[in-house]
């Protein structure tokens, strides 16, 4: 399977720190966002990860030549954002019409990535897209989810009062079948939670992360990361 981190974003809520350093290399435990990914996914067994780029895009292809994993990723550069289904719509022939996952490279994340797979693989009938979601103690600043069974009924993209705590985490394994959608909007730039995930409720199904998942967008949010991320990692990694 494939993948693509979505490294593109100009990072404004993070601002002073993105001023200099995209928010994809900023670090955790002297590791960046972006190297956790990339061990998270090619070291659980993924073939090849796209990333885009566009603030800050040549540190990042800096970055990319020193990487140990750089001989299965490809970069591609946005002159203008194209909002996550834009991207994907702009790089379909990449994903050779298979499934594949769809990760925000700078939010910070412990799952167990097989069993995402294997749920997405095991899918009923009518499923086209498995959404990660986890439990968000700012749900207005969220995407939050309300299911059944198991499946994506109703989606409600950062209001004031929303229905419970259950978020889109921003992590998704994808059918190729997306991509008719995409090009019925009829547009390059393309917002996946407002414009896309509306129209395929009751086409998705969720994977609850119960092991650790954070936002990392905003000064506050980092530095909160930074000290739940230590113990999260080695409970799981078994450090």
């Amino acid at each position: 399977m494939r993948a693509v981190l979505l490294a593109a974003g100009l990072g404004t809520r993070l601002q002073p720190i993105t001023n200099s350093i995209p928010k994809c290399l900023v670090e955790i435990e002297g590791q960046a966002l972006l190297s956790i990914w990339l061990d998270l996914l090619l070291g659980s067994g993924f073939e090849r990860v796209l990333i885009n780029t566009h603030h800050l895009a040549q540190s990042i292809k800096d970055y990319i030549a020193l990487s140990p994993w750089r001989e299965q990723l490809d970069l591609v550069y946005e002159p203008e954002l194209l909002q996550t289904g834009g991207t994907l719509l702009h790089n379909e022939a990449w994903f050779k019409n298979e499934s594949f996952l769809v990760a925000h490279a700078d939010n910070l994340t412990v799952f167990n990535v097989p069993e995402f797979v294997g749920k997405h693989c095991l899918r009923p009938s009518g499923v086209e897209i498995t959404m990660m979601t986890f439990d968000t103690d700012v749900p207005q600043s969220c995407g939050i989810v309300e299911e059944h069974e198991g499946r994506i009924v109703a989606f409600h993209e950062k209001v004031p009062n929303p229905p419970g705590n259950r978020a889109n985490a921003a992590v998704y394994i994808v059918e190729p079948s997306i991509f008719s959608l995409l090009k019925s909007i009829q547009k390059p730039v393309i917002d996946l939670s407002t414009e896309i995930l509306p129209r395929l409720l009751g086409r998705m199904q969720s994977y609850h992360n119960t092991i650790y998942h954070r936002d990392i967008g905003t000064v506050e949010s980092l530095s909160v990361a930074r000290n739940e991320y230590p113990s999260k990692k080695r409970a799981f990694f078994k450090i």
